[in-house]
């Protein structure tokens, strides 16, 4: 029962992440190899104001959320005057930059030792302990974070998105300014996976940088791929597809020695038979380009 409840919690937690990286990917259309950035930058930021400053729970989730998305308009400003494959080559170094800084600043984060012993989130003065109660919090949080989402989703903003997306030319000649919907875009997706981070952080209690790594931002990536992104279908297809996949590869009995190289195998079998079967995933309805 753990062990299904603990899987539960992290499909709530990577949909936040994929829903959040789908308004960038899937409504913007700019392919950002960065995402894991805000997601570290959420987990160490909540971590160390509960550890540190004395912050609760929701304070401190709160506080990373406007810390993130400062670090992301200040990242995006520079960063979205690109297009294409000079973007996706802006947020690789973020990327690098990010988990180098994390990997190195020893007096802030304790780089490759990590942070362990983080407490549980206390909210009203109840320290959220067991599994059953953090998967409440974690599905409340999935829940508030994926409707605002699909909110912007179906807003005049979403629908401009799209509309830049699919030829941003046209869409500027129509008054929409790229810059600005796309840096909106870029931030909102930012402080949503700040808290994603927090509440991994507050649940697995030990965070280092090896958890938010450029693999890490591939696999967010490959969620939408395999999931499909543009729509709201996609991500939670993909996500819970990708969660549940490397468990189920699990009953195929495969020696440790074998185990991991076999899984990522099959990962790259899976993607290549959807781009030439399903270009767009298997729920989306834009193909990435």
């Amino acid at each position: 029962m753990n062990y299904i409840l603990h899987l539960l919690i992290m499909i709530g937690i990577y949909l936040i992440l994929s829903f959040s990286l789908n308004l960038v990917v899937g409504y913007a259309g700019l392919l950002s190899l960065c995402h894991a950035v805000f997601y570290g930058i959420g987990a160490y930021t909540t971590t160390l104001l509960i550890m540190k400053a004395g912050f609760t729970f929701m304070p401190a989730i709160i506080a990373s959320m406007f810390i993130t998305g400062a670090v992301a308009m200040l990242v995006g400003i520079p960063a979205l005057k690109f297009r294409g494959d000079s973007f996706v080559l802006v947020t690789l170094g973020l990327q690098l930059i990010v988990f180098t800084i994390l990997y190195n600043w020893t007096g802030l984060t304790r780089g490759p030792y990590g942070i362990p012993g983080i407490p549980r989130p206390l909210i009203a003065g109840h320290e959220v302990a067991g599994l059953k109660e953090y998967l409440v919090l974690v599905t409340a949080f999935a829940v508030l974070m994926m409707t605002v989402l699909f909110i912007i989703y179906r807003s005049p903003c979403g629908l401009a998105l799209k509309a830049l997306r699919d030829d941003e030319m046209a869409a500027e000649g129509l008054g929409k300014s790229p810059f600005h919907l796309f840096l909106v875009a870029f931030v909102t997706a930012g402080m949503t996976a700040s808290v994603a981070g927090g509440l991994y952080a507050t649940y697995v209690t030990y965070i280092d940088p090896t958890s938010f790594t450029l693999d890490e931002s591939i696999f967010l990536l490959v969620i939408l791929l395999v999931g499909g992104a543009g729509n709201a279908a996609g991500p939670f297809v993909g996500t819970v597809f990708m969660v549940l996949l490397p468990e189920a590869l699990r009953f195929l009995g495969l020696p440790d020695t074998i185990a991991p190289n076999a899984r990522q195998i099959i990962y790259g079998l899976i993607l290549v038979g959807l781009m030439f079967l399903r270009p767009q995933g298997i729920a989306g309805k834009y193909k990435l380009r």
